[in-house]
């Protein structure tokens, strides 16, 4: 095992982690602000992709491309929430649960009607192709690094937005008391739905900027959704901070597991079966760090008590 590849497989469990982190971060604050377990929300991902996918494929634009995921993404998550989410409020969490699985199968073969079965492909622009060169010779892709740097901005800007903005107040008040925020005069109604947006458009987002790394295709967004789950509860629920350390830390444990578990076993294993079994105990590998950080501080790392 050389250094360069291992800080390569570093690299990748961070490009995944922030990936994980768009996801989560949207999630951990619609449930945390509205107590709403929203299973659409990969979904949503999903939709953002697609509209990547067919506007680059219209335009020929990358950056049209990854507003339109964005701007898709949010007026779908605005027109879900009005129309569907709204009347969930009350309700149990099963009848919360129920409802947006009903959503998942309505996106999903709307979806196949609209585009079709065959995925979609999002080519990376020129100007983010190729390898950037790293202290001590290591190549790594410009894009990955891109997406990097992109969720970092990110979780810096919603840091901002909650700690420092009039609407980041009130989201936060409306996760500790949203009875109290109402009857101070905040419209609750468009906070949710503000909040519902915030978290579809950054899910769209997380869809169009993994969509030029692999296929895009009908049903991508459900195994992001569950590590996204996985995510918030090890960050803990309702906080940015707690979804940003979590997704790259599930993006590490994942990425490093696939690659030095089966070196691991190839030492008294032969090749394939240490393949095939480091690849399953890798997968074990997250929830195995969940249940860790569950038995260690049962609200997640970074939730309030």
């Amino acid at each position: 095992m050389s250094f360069v590849l291992l800080v390569e497989q570093i690299l990748n469990g961070l490009q995944f982690g922030v990936m994980l982190f768009l996801m989560a971060a949207g999630l951990t604050l619609i449930f945390g602000v509205m107590g709403l377990i929203n299973l659409a929300h990969g979904s949503l991902y999903m939709i953002g992709a697609f509209a990547a996918a067919a506007t680059a494929a219209a335009t020929g634009s990358f950056l049209l491309a990854l507003a339109a995921s964005l701007a898709a993404a949010a007026v779908v998550g605005v027109l879900v929430e009005m129309l569907v989410i709204r009347r969930l409020y009350d309700r149990d969490h099963l009848d919360q649960v129920l409802a947006t699985f009903a959503l998942i199968l309505i996106f999903s073969e709307g979806t196949r009607w609209i585009f079709g079965s065959f995925p979609l492909f999002l080519e990376i622009p020129d100007y983010l192709s190729g390898p950037v060169s790293l202290p001590l010779g290591v190549q790594y892709p410009l894009y990955r690094l891109t997406i990097i740097a992109i969720g970092l901005v990110v979780a810096a800007g919603l840091f901002a937005l909650i700690a420092r903005t009039r609407i980041g107040i009130q989201i936060r008040a409306g996760e500790a008391d949203r009875e109290m925020i109402g009857a101070l005069g905040v419209d609750i109604s468009r906070l949710y739905t503000l909040v519902f947006a915030l978290g579809a458009a950054l899910a769209g987002f997380a869809g169009a900027l993994i969509g030029a790394i692999q296929s895009v295709q009908v049903g991508m967004g459900e195994p992001v959704l569950i590590l996204a789950f996985v995510v918030i509860v090890i960050g803990g629920i309702g906080s940015v901070p707690g979804a940003l350390v979590g997704a790259i830390l599930v993006g590490l444990t994942d990425t490093l597991g696939r690659f030095l578990l089966p070196i691991f076993f190839g030492t008294f294993m032969e090749p394939s079966a240490a393949t095939s079994v480091g690849a399953s105990l890798a997968s074990m590998a997250i929830y195995v760090l969940m249940a860790a950080v569950l038995i260690i501080r049962p609200r997640g790392l970074f939730g309030a008590a």
